[in-house]
């Protein structure tokens, strides 16, 4: 049986996005596509790219049909799932010097 928070199991979400804000109309569909990932759970990890924690590949799923009920009529939006594993083995340097990346916040699971 596979171990259910293995490393290799539990998902990562991204949507990176590059929405136009020329005018009013698209300015304010950036900002409620934007509005309603956040609620959704994702956070940003640089500008244009949030990002959620999964249990689950499953789980991942729910929220990528998500941000697509959420698009906008205009611009490119990117779903990406990985692994934690992968994440895990991402570098990330600011300023020319490595940076570590937060652990996820545990998540409590009520049966």
């Amino acid at each position: 049986m596979m171990d259910r928070f293995s490393e290799y199991r539990v998902m990562w979400v991204l949507v990176l996005f590059d929405l136009p804000t020329e005018t009013k109309k698209e300015r304010k569909a950036y900002a409620t596509f934007r509005k309603r990932i956040m609620a959704d759970g994702f956070t940003m990890f640089q500008f244009s790219i949030y990002l959620r924690h999964c249990p689950s590949y499953e789980n991942a799923e729910v929220h990528i049909k998500r941000v697509k009920s959420f698009m906008p009529e205009f611009g490119d939006i990117g779903i990406l799932c990985i692994t934690d594993k992968q994440f895990g083995e991402m570098e990330i340097f600011s300023n020319c010097k490595p940076k570590t990346v937060d652990a996820p916040c545990q998540q409590l699971e009520l049966f």
